[in-house]
């Protein structure tokens, strides 16, 4: 590949939508529909076996891989010619239109769903409830059609962390929230999970109780 095509290739990637920043800096580095308190340099390992630098932050709300260059951020597309983006010293990996985090590789991985909602703060007198709102919702006039690049929450919203995890065996995804969920994909060994579940009280929503439960069944199964 030529330097004009390797140019036109990376140009395919890393542009689609873009928003000034003029203005917006901290708002931007702060802002809580973001993973990562900053935008952060980040290698993105493509699968023809480029690689890519780029100042990288992850939108939970729109869970999409946003660039920043040149004070603009961009929104990370095609991302089926993209193979891994280490980030924060974690690697994530495309899943249709997302990106997961990926904790475990083996021959039972798990992954993360970095996914945030937005929700209205509870009013006073309002029992402390919130209510959820729709994550199209065009907030501050910042809105890309069906893309979030960035936006600035009013005072009455607020992003909720929704971390989703998914178990990848033989190449199948499996959503799990409850313990039957895990269980049932390994029938052959449930006593021996049941126990190690019972004996280091294992919460499936607790992702370094997930990673030894993983990193457990893999010894297991191995």
């Amino acid at each position: 590949m030529n330097i004009i095509q390797k140019q036109i290739f990376f140009a395919v990637v890393f542009w689609v939508s873009t928003i000034q920043l003029s203005g917006q800096d901290n708002s931007v580095n702060s802002s809580p529909q973001y993973l990562y308190p900053e935008f952060t340099n980040s290698i993105v390992k493509m699968k023809n076996g480029e690689i890519q630098n780029a100042v990288v932050n992850y939108n939970m709300v729109s869970e999409m891989m946003v660039f920043e260059k040149d004070d603009k951020l961009f929104s990370l597309m095609n991302i089926e010619l993209i193979d891994t983006i280490l980030l924060q010293n974690s690697k994530f990996v495309p899943v249709g239109k997302a990106f997961y985090e990926l904790l475990i590789s083996g021959h039972i991985s798990l992954l993360i769903q970095n996914k945030g909602v937005l929700k209205s703060k509870p009013n006073l007198g309002g029992y402390g409830t919130t209510s959820e709102i729709s994550s199209t919702t065009n907030l501050s006039g910042i809105n890309t059609g069906t893309d979030y690049v960035s936006f600035e929450l009013p005072d009455d919203v607020m992003v909720k962390a929704r971390p989703v995890y998914w178990i990848m065996k033989d190449n199948e995804m499996y959503r799990i929230q409850l313990k039957n969920d895990f269980l049932k994909l390994f029938p052959d060994h449930e006593d021996n999970i049941n126990k190690f579940i019972k004996k280091n009280r294992t919460k499936m929503f607790e992702r370094n109780d997930l990673i030894k439960l993983v990193n457990y069944v893999n010894e297991l199964i191995k």
